[in-house]
């Protein structure tokens, strides 16, 4: 049996393919983590959830940003933009099954291997959260996603406000926190404000903000977190770090590290990608 994380993939569900197919993936031996951003700006978005679907507990996924947007265009919350590709989920027959499997994934997972734990996120997390922290606030918003409370909670998600947590926040003002580190996040304030005005390169921090992962005396160092999200920082491996965005839609790769009898042996594998969309 072999574990895997897969970074965004964006509706390219022939780089999907192509790279399961190069891992050698089995869905009665292996485990695959999809770290978010599973549709949209990509062909085929309806195609990579179907494939998920299909593919029961071997294939796990978390939501990203992209997917959030889904079900905020599918509940009349946002208007698709021009660079959407959404309309293969939003027109398909199946649009109900495909919509109902996204709200039923979470924002965080994590997995036991070899006595060691692995935390998964799509963007980022706050430095001030542990991983049992970060865990649990997932599991406040997963818990409205799939209830009757996703349309107005789709309706009252997006804004950059409040900017940093504190565990008085409440109500629709403590989930939109959740929801921007788990999902937006590339720089914060080592007090913890973030900033989602910055979309570059870890070396192009604004001042006075450094990537959330840099942040002195975050909760969650020496656990190790992977995510995916941003592009422009692209493949990073540290001990306790894997960053899997390596731009497929853009014409990058699809990128997957295998895992070996430990969390710290590693192999990456990737694929190259048709480019789907152009920067700008």
């Amino acid at each position: 049996m072999a574990l895997y994380c897969i970074g965004d993939i964006q509706g390219c569900a022939d780089a999907l393919a192509r790279l399961l197919d190069r891992i050698g993936f089995s869905a009665s031996r292996d485990t695959v983590y999809l770290l978010g951003d599973l549709v949209n700006r990509g062909p085929d978005s309806a195609a990579v959830l179907r494939r998920c679907m299909g593919s029961g507990d071997a294939i796990r996924c978390l939501l990203g940003n992209h997917d959030l947007h889904l079900l905020a265009v599918a509940h009349g919350a946002r208007k698709p933009s021009r660079r959407d590709t959404l309309g293969a989920v939003l027109d398909a027959p199946d649009r109900d099954a495909l919509l109902d499997w996204v709200r039923q994934q979470p924002l965080a997972r994590a997995h036991e291997h070899a006595g060691q734990s692995l935390l998964m996120v799509h963007a980022g997390v706050l430095p001030a959260w542990s991983a049992a922290d970060t865990l649990a606030l997932a599991q406040e918003v997963h818990a409205v996603l799939r209830s009757a409370e996703l349309p107005a909670f789709v309706h009252a998600m997006y804004g950059n406000a409040p900017e940093r947590w504190s565990d008085g926040l409440a109500g629709t003002e403590r989930l939109r926190v959740i929801v921007n580190a788990l999902t937006r996040l590339r720089f914060c304030s080592a007090g913890g404000a973030m900033d989602f005005d910055c979309s570059e390169s870890a070396s192009a921090a604004p001042p006075g903000l450094m990537p959330w992962f840099d942040v002195p005396g975050r909760r969650t160092a020496g656990t190790l977190m992977a995510f995916g999200h941003w592009s422009t920082l692209g493949w990073i491996e540290r001990s306790d770090l894997l960053g899997l965005d390596t731009g497929c839609v853009w014409g990058g790769c699809l990128s997957a590290v295998r895992f070996g009898a430990t969390l710290a042996q590693r192999e990456r594998l990737q694929v190259r990608c048709v480019q789907a969309l152009a920067p700008g």
